[in-house]
C-alpha cells in the first residue's frame, strides 16, 4: 500500500477528504485493527457504494471496561496494512489518541433509553457512551457519505443508527451481514486471542443460536431461554447473557414477534465473545 493513502493526522485527512468529496462518494468502515475477512467483506461492501473507501484502525480506550482488555486487544499495524493493500482508491487512518481527543474534544450525550441499558449496556456500563463519542468523532472527521457496520455487533448498530437519527447526522448507515469461520464461529479481532482448542469450544455459541432458532417453532421465548442457558451449564463456557429481544427496542421477549433476536456474551478461555441470530422471519409469527 502507497504511504501516500495512509493517514496518521487529522489535518492531513481533511486536506485530502474535501478535495475527494467535490466528485466523489466517501464510504466509511470503522474498525479496531486486527483485521480478518469479516472487516474485508465491509470494505468490498463499501466499494458498491462509494468511490473512495477510508478505513480507520483506531483501538479505543473509551469503550474498554477493564483495563486488561484493552492491553491485551491484539494490535496487528502491518498485517492489516498488507490486507488492505489490494483495493485501490482506499485510505487508511490510524489516529492517534491524541487525535481522536484533542483538548477541545467535547463529549456528545444523546439519551439513547432502553437500548443502551439492557445486554451490553448492563454488563458494560458506559461502553456505548465510549461507542458513541468515537464514532462521532470520525464522522466529523470522515465526513462519509455512507458507513459500514457489522451486524454481529448488533446492539451496537442500533445505538450508532439512533444516533445518527438522534443528530440529525448527513450519513447513510448500511448494515453488513456476520460473517463467520467455517465452523460457524462469528469473526471476530478477538478470535486471534483463542486456542485452536478454544476455538472448538467457542463454537457452542453459535450452535446455541441454532438450536434457538429450532426451538422458536415449539417453544416461548422464555423456555427457549432457559433451554439455551442449561446448554451453556454443561460446557466450559462461562455465560454473562442470553437473551431473546425486539430488534427496534432490543426489550427481552415474552412472545414470539417477527424479526425476534437472539444474542449472546459468553467467556471462552477469559475472551468475551458476542454473537446473534434472527430467530423468527419478518412475518406475523
Amino acid at each position: 500500500m502507497s504511504e501516500n493513502n495512509i493517514f496518521t493526522s487529522v489535518e492531513s485527512l481533511n486536506k485530502t477528504i474535501q478535495e475527494l468529496k467535490t466528485k466523489h462518494k466517501i464510504g466509511f468502515v470503522p474498525t479496531m485493527g486486527a483485521l480478518h475477512h469479516g472487516h474485508i467483506s465491509l470494505v468490498e461492501k463499501a466499494f458498491k457504494y462509494a468511490d473512495v473507501v477510508v478505513v480507520s484502525i483506531f483501538v479505543n480506550p473509551t469503550q474498554f471496561n477493564k483495563k486488561s482488555d484493552l492491553e491485551l486487544y491484539p494490535r496487528t499495524i502491518d498485517e492489516d496494512l498488507k490486507l488492505l493493500a489490494p483495493y485501490p482508491n482506499l485510505i487508511v487512518f490510524i489516529p492517534t489518541v491524541e487525535d481522536m481527543y484533542p483538548a477541545t474534544f467535547e463529549n456528545i450525550s444523546v439519551d439513547l433509553g432502553d437500548v443502551a441499558t439492557v445486554m451490553e449496556g448492563k454488563f458494560r456500563p458506559g461502553h456505548f457512551d465510549g461507542v458513541m463519542n468515537v464514532v462521532k468523532r470520525f464522522f466529523d472527521i470522515v465526513e462519509p457519505d455512507f458507513a459500514f457496520f457489522g451486524e454481529k455487533d448488533f446492539q451496537q448498530l442500533a445505538v450508532i443508527q439512533f444516533m445518527v437519527k438522534e443528530l440529525g447526522l448527513p450519513v447513510e448507515i448500511i448494515p453488513c451481514k456476520i460473517i463467520r469461520e467455517e465452523s460457524g464461529l462469528a469473526s471476530s479481532s478477538r478470535n486471534a486471542r483463542l486456542s485452536e482448542k478454544d476455538k472448538e469450544t467457542a463454537v457452542l455459541i453459535s450452535k446455541s443460536l441454532l438450536i434457538a432458532k429450532e426451538l422458536s417453532c415449539c417453544f416461548s421465548p422464555f423456555q427457549v431461554k432457559e433451554l439455551i442457558r442449561d446448554l451453556y451449564q454443561l460446557s466450559s463456557i462461562d455465560l454473562e447473557y442470553f437473551d431473546i429481544v425486539d430488534p427496534a427496542t432490543l426489550k427481552s421477549l415474552t412472545k414470539w414477534i417477527p424479526g425476534a433476536h437472539a444474542c449472546v456474551a459468553s467467556f471462552c478461555n477469559e475472551v468475551r465473545l458476542i454473537d446473534n441470530l434472527q430467530l423468527t422471519d419478518n412475518r406475523t409469527k
